[in-house]
């Protein structure tokens, strides 16, 4: 009767960390490694499967091969937000040169050629870019409409914006995919470098309720993005930007908020909204959230 006593008592004190859900999916917000503008997220399930947004600017290729190596050299979903180089010229060089990394799936709203020429600064990566992808043997899921939801393990997406041919305003950043994601534990919205038009649209859509969630990746690295309005209609508890020190500094060489950069503004709002928790990947190097 006892031991049977000491047994209750033992399952009664651990039944609180029985009762916590597991998290379903662990982040990694990546810094740029050479000061620049970029996005690199990189996640692996509770199983152990890995999955990548962007991934940065080619400069960065070698380090990305190295956090995927160390993560087993498989990643079973590559989601791209729009075909700019500092989202896809580091998957631009594994694609055209894989080593001993498997990429599975593929995902991403792809450009029409005529939209492809509208910036010019731009369209060479991006013709690269489709170039490589289109070589690579890779299957690709191509979304033309917003909504598809998939599960990986624990970890749940589902595309809540997607290319927007119509808006030729902005228009690479204005057809950045805008993404959730979520576990039992927490949820993210990526917005990419959606512009004005483009959160708009996705705020007056049929997906307005997934833009609410624990961790918003502010858009354009957090500045020229998104409008006031967007960010003060939806919920969200917390930031992530993947934004390098001159652009949160709002620094070209003259000081402090003493560029042309909106960063200030941005940073503004969040303070008005009564953001206190802020990932900013300049400051805070490798953020991981479990």
């Amino acid at each position: 009767m006892k031991k049977i006593s000491l047994l209750l008592v033992f399952v009664l004190a651990c039944l609180p960390n029985l009762l916590v859900a597991q998290s379903g999916f662990t982040l990694w917000q990546v810094p740029s490694q050479v000061n620049t503008i970029g996005n690199s997220y990189v996640f692996q399930t509770d199983k152990g499967r890995v999955v990548v947004m962007d991934g940065g600017v080619k400069e960065e290729t070698l380090f990305l091969r190295g956090f995927l190596a160390a993560l087993g050299n498989e990643v079973e979903a590559w989601i791209v937000s729009h075909p700019h180089g500092d989202h896809i010229g580091a998957l631009t060089q594994i694609l055209k040169e894989p080593k001993e990394l498997k990429i599975n799936k593929i995902y991403h709203s792809r450009f029409s050629e005529d939209l492809l020429r509208c910036e010019e600064t731009s369209d060479k990566d991006a013709f690269e870019f489709y170039e490589a992808l289109d070589a690579s043997g890779i299957e690709v899921v191509n979304l033309t409409e917003p909504g598809l939801t998939e599960k990986i393990d624990g970890l749940n997406f589902k595309m809540l914006g997607v290319t927007n041919e119509e808006i030729r305003t902005n228009p690479y950043n204005n057809s950045s995919m805008v993404i959730r994601v979520w576990d039992n534990k927490k949820s993210i919205v990526f917005l990419g470098d959606a512009g004005i038009e483009c959160g708009d649209k996705v705020l007056n859509g049929p997906y307005r309720k997934d833009l609410d969630c624990d961790y918003l990746q502010v858009s354009h690295h957090g500045q020229r993005g998104c409008s006031e309005r967007f960010y003060k209609t939806i919920k969200f508890k917390a930031c992530l930007w993947p934004t390098p020190t001159w652009v949160w500094n709002n620094d070209q060489g003259k000081g402090t908020n003493t560029g042309n950069l909106e960063t200030f503004e941005t940073r503004r709002w969040m303070d008005e909204i009564g953001i206190k928790e802020h990932h900013v990947s300049c400051l805070e190097g490798l953020f991981k959230l479990d």
